[in-house]
């Protein structure tokens, strides 16, 4: 997508759990954000001609031998930059105010109280709550800086200096834990930078559709259309742009959610209008997988299967050379870009083959999950396809631990048709990030019916998330625990015992695999 029609805020990552969080609150006031890393020169940042720059927050002290640090030139190039926590302390050791231990921590619910209303604070109440999290102290700002706020431990939470257009803050606005948190994003955004709010659903639509006619022309493209969010919001937006020059090629690799390959070909094709090709490809996916039980080599043999599936159903469409994908930002961020370390391989970014023959679109790559969900609806895609918990584009390959099997995908399946039953039921599904179930590879022992019994456990992972850049486990109610576990232990063949996952993203990911 291209974004030379919005203004640009360029987020500063100095390894802060919340970077991917002050993008999105950017983009909530509908200014444009991207992340880059904080080794980022000054004439790199320059040259991607930003409205305005916010240095994120950091797990170190800026005292600290090999404590990030931002080159100096930025500071003169012109472009307002907001300083969020580390950020702040960063600004001021770099442009001469004073950074100490005091001694005197803040972390958690804070009060503040506002001394100037300066161009962060306009229209707010002068004394207000604040989320705090540092052991170091701003005790003097910059020369040449006004002091805005401060707390009881603080002496500058808060400075300024509107004339060189330079800001910090102590705090984190961007969490809700701050009330006046996204206001004072937003003077930053409007007042400092003069940024426009045209970063809106219909107006990324407009542009992508441009950009998708620019890049294809006359040519055909054909989309990877799984049924998931992602897919199917590309797909709607391809077609948007280049109508019947499109052709979904729907692969069921015998890795989908139980019932799903038939609603997608009700769906897309009946319903959407969309020319689609359906194959059935479950038997080569198995024997590709055959004895494979690296989660790594599972991810890639499924994508360059799934691309030389493509390969084969493309033969018959004349000048198909373009992909459509629904790669995301976060999937970007996390299969490993200059701005973060590699996590995983995603399906749809780390899984192609270097000789593949296409062309990628890829309409969604800039955005994250909130904002692919506002554009299908804008598109007037229906609710039940908007609305899909997340699935990774390897499907139950990435979620049955070890060798992946027809037996074992019949097991999971209806393992999982029940998990996502219930929690429909139990009205949680806008709640609810994803929930679903994991086949480990191991057997434990267990009774049924007076005789001992050796057979598979399952684990249900269900997780809340805004954009799956972090999640925490979800606290589900022990009714509906013992419902899943009764259900699944009785209705599913070959399963004896049933366990909750209870970790967070960070340390674990949200997929086992």
């Amino acid at each position: 997508m291209s974004e030379q029609h919005f203004d640009t805020v360029l987020v500063v990552d100095f390894g802060a759990q919340y970077a991917q969080l002050i993008a999105r609150r950017v983009r909530e006031a509908h200014v444009y954000s991207e992340i880059v890393p904080h080794t980022i020169s000054a004439q790199e940042l320059a040259a991607r001609q930003p409205a305005g720059v916010i240095f994120s927050g950091g797990p170190k002290s800026v005292h600290v031998e090999g404590a990030p640090r931002i080159d100096p030139a930025v500071y003169d190039l012109g472009v307002p930059i907001l300083g969020i926590c580390y950020g702040a302390q960063l600004i001021a050791l770099q442009l001469g105010g004073e950074v100490a231990d005091t001694g005197r921590g803040e972390y958690g619910k804070t009060d503040l109280e506002v001394l100037n209303e300066g161009v962060l604070f306009g229209g707010q109440p002068a004394r207000q709550q604040v989320w705090m999290s540092h052991f170091d102290s701003i005790t003097q700002a910059p020369p040449g800086f006004e002091t805005t706020a401060m707390t009881a431990a603080v002496p500058a939470a808060a400075f300024e200096d509107a004339d060189r257009g330079v800001y910090g803050v102590q705090f984190h606005p961007e969490v809700v834990h701050t009330p006046h948190g996204q206001d004072i994003l937003k003077h930053f955004l409007y007042d400092a930078c003069d940024a426009l709010p045209t970063w809106t659903m219909s107006s990324i639509i407009e542009t992508s559709v441009e950009a998708i006619r620019e890049q294809v022309g006359s040519g055909r493209a054909i989309c990877g259309l799984s049924g998931g969010v992602d897919s199917a919001v590309a797909a709607a937006l391809v077609h948007k742009a280049i109508g019947h020059q499109l052709t979904c090629v729907f692969v069921d690799t015998g890795l989908m959610r139980q019932g799903e390959g038939d609603q997608v070909v009700e769906t897309f094709q009946r319903h959407q209008g969309m020319e689609l090709i359906h194959v059935r490809a479950a038997d080569r996916f198995f024997e590709r997988l055959a004895g494979v039980t690296d989660p790594e080599e599972k991810r890639k043999a499924i994508g360059e299967l799934f691309i030389r599936v493509f390969e084969d159903a493309s033969g018959g469409i004349e000048d198909a050379r373009f992909l459509v994908q629904g790669t995301l930002y976060p999937d970007v961020i996390e299969s490993g870009t200059s701005e973060a370390a590699r996590i995983k391989s995603h399906h749809n970014v780390g899984g192609l083959p270097e000789d593949m023959e296409f062309e990628l679109v890829e309409p969604l790559r800039n955005l994250f999950k909130d904002e692919v969900r506002r554009v299908g609806e804008e598109l007037g895609l229906p609710e039940e396809i908007v609305w899909r918990q997340p699935f990774p584009g390897p499907g139950l390959g990435v979620r049955i631990i070890g060798e992946v099997t027809p037996e074992k995908v019949a097991i999971l399946q209806q393992a999982d048709a029940i998990v996502r039953e219930e929690i429909r039921k139990a009205d949680l599904e806008r709640d609810i990030w994803q929930a679903f179930a994991v086949l480990p590879d191991i057997r434990s022992v267990g009774v049924m019916g007076d005789e001992r019994t050796y057979a598979h456990p399952i684990i249900i992972r269900a997780v809340t998330s805004e954009d799956a850049m972090t999640a925490d486990w979800a606290r589900l109610p022990y009714d509906l625990l013992e419902r899943l576990s009764s259900r699944i232990i009785n209705e599913v063949p070959g399963v004896n015992r049933v366990a909750y996952d209870i970790t967070s993203k960070p340390p674990g990911t949200i997929e086992w695999e």
